[in-house]
């Protein structure tokens, strides 16, 4: 027979509850642990629900003692953690989720329902509370999907010891957890063969990390750590290329149909070997050459370590999972509908749908002699931009189908080499275009934004949210991510 909960699910119309102040205090209602639960989130475009799966005692908080009510409102959804006697609000937290974003896809909305593993973590509860979930609907009205009431003494609450066979290093250790921004690095595709390249790697990309701002000037505000349960193969699944291989969190491109899109629907694995150190922030590091990877606020975000653009990959991705930060792209292929609902505004701090141009939400930055909205070279950059997507679609489709063919691995390498020197070449005109741009450098409003042509802006011609390769953040969303950093280390 399975085990069981003694937990109360509460019916989704739940009474209005008490709001504490940002200054709910830690040793009142929490001891120095993590509350992690995990909970199966399933539906389509239309109709979603919850339900639990299973709750756990696990090791030191990671999170700030200080900073508990989430101030951003950003994120499709979020986590609530209320007292049950008094009806407070001690914990809150807004994320995104991969079924958030499969609710956006052609099958979602043609009533396809699919199930997806999620996790909430929250310190660990003195005594009974209620956890709830919350959704933004199409309006962004809050609306709860799931309420249940747990008591920390429940003896079916998982308190096993952690997994054996996974090693963690200290890449960077700045001090208590409760005051920095604390960062697991998953080793994804890495054979027990291969530690060797995966320290080499991780001390890479704390290099790759510190190079860009707010980071750069705030080393002292993190932790690193490098988690590893050996994989079985190298690398990670290719299903458009025919390849599938064994490894520690089953990741794959193609995610959700698109081809670079990089994610794993392995969440429990994911987090059992998250769960060997405290961690704010999940990077999953996948060891493959392909470009590919993603971001999810909240919930992790995937690079691959060898391809040529390993740094923009590395810093773009985070810039979405850590800060809530959006794509500001919009020519590439993606798997979504209306990912931004018109006449609504964005959550994103470096998104805006400019319903209201006097209220800009980031108006302090604007430069001075900028227009709202702020006409730039979008014509010629779209023309340019969009000729190249449709050869590298080409591209891209000749190597997967040669893959699948079995075709020889030299005639393969010459294509990816080809595809490889086309992104290069793209990359360096679409600079020398931007570059050349009188809004260089400048905040204002650019149309083109969040996969959409029209109707959705950002705030500088060029970022690191915008096109490949080495350059900084805008100052919105430098701005945006240094809050992000702060929140942790108070």
């Amino acid at each position: 027979m399975g085990k069981r909960f003694c937990i109360l699910l509460i019916a989704c119309s739940i009474p209005v509850l008490l709001l504490a102040g940002q200054n709910v205090a830690f040793d009142k209602y929490f001891v120095d642990k993590t509350m992690r639960v995990d909970y199966f989130h399933f539906g389509n475009a239309k109709d979603e629900a919850v339900t639990l799966d299973r709750v756990y005692e696990q090791g030191t908080w990671a999170g700030s003692k200080r900073n508990l009510i989430d101030p951003f409102n950003v994120g499709r959804y979020s986590y609530k953690v209320y007292d049950a006697a008094s009806g407070t609000l001690v914990f809150s937290r807004g994320f995104d989720s991969y079924f958030a974003e499969y609710k956006t896809t052609g099958p979602a909305l043609e009533g396809f329902k699919r199930t997806y593993h999620e996790t909430a973590l929250f310190p660990f509860p003195k005594v009974k509370v209620r956890f709830v979930v919350v959704l933004r609907d199409r309006q962004n009205a809050l609306q709860p999907v799931f309420s249940a009431e747990i008591d920390p003494a429940d003896i079916f609450i998982n308190r096993e010891p952690l997994a054996a066979g996974v090693k963690v290093f200290e890449v960077l250790k700045s001090g208590d957890p409760h005051v920095k921004v604390d960062v697991a690095f998953i080793a994804e595709g890495y054979t027990a063969a291969e530690e060797g390249k995966l320290r080499s790697d991780l001390e890479r990309f704390r290099g790759v990390f510190f190079k860009l701002e707010p980071y750069k000037g705030r080393p002292d505000r993190f932790n690193f750590y490098g988690v590893f349960k050996p994989s079985q193969e190298s690398g990670c699944d290719e299903p458009s290329h025919g390849v599938y291989k064994n490894t520690a969190v089953s990741a794959t491109f193609d995610s959700l149909g698109s081809e670079r899109y990089l994610l794993t629907e392995d969440n429990k694995s994911l987090r059992d070997i998250a769960a060997h150190v405290p961690y704010d922030a999940l990077f999953i590091m996948v060891n493959h050459k392909r470009y590919g990877g993603g971001g999810i606020y909240n919930f992790y975000c995937t690079f691959t370590v060898d391809n040529q653009w390993y740094e923009y990959l590395f810093l773009h991705e985070f810039g979405h999972s850590f800060a809530g930060l959006g794509d500001e792209y919009y020519t590439s292929d993606v798997a979504y509908n209306e990912f931004y609902p018109k006449g609504l505004e964005p959550l994103e701090a470096n998104i805006t749908a400019l319903l209201d141009p006097k209220k800009l939400k980031w108006k302090k930055l604007v430069s001075p002699g900028a227009s709202v909205p702020t006409p730039w070279e979008k014509e010629e950059f779209d023309r340019m931009d969009n000729a190249y997507q449709k050869v590298r679609r080409e591209i891209n489709a000749r190597i997967a189908a040669m893959k699948r063919s079995g075709a020889a691995a030299a005639e393969v390498a010459q294509v990816e080499e080809e595809s490889e020197r086309l992104s290069r070449e793209q990359a360096d005109k679409v600079d020398q275009f931007l570059m050349k741009s009188k809004f260089w450098g400048k905040v204002g409003a650019f149309e083109g934004a969040g996969y959409s042509a029209q109707g959705l802006y950002r705030p500088a011609v060029d970022c690191l949210m915008f096109t490949k390769g080495a350059k900084p953040f805008c100052r919105v969303c430098e701005a945006a991510v240094a809050r992000m950093v702060e929140y942790y280390c108070r």
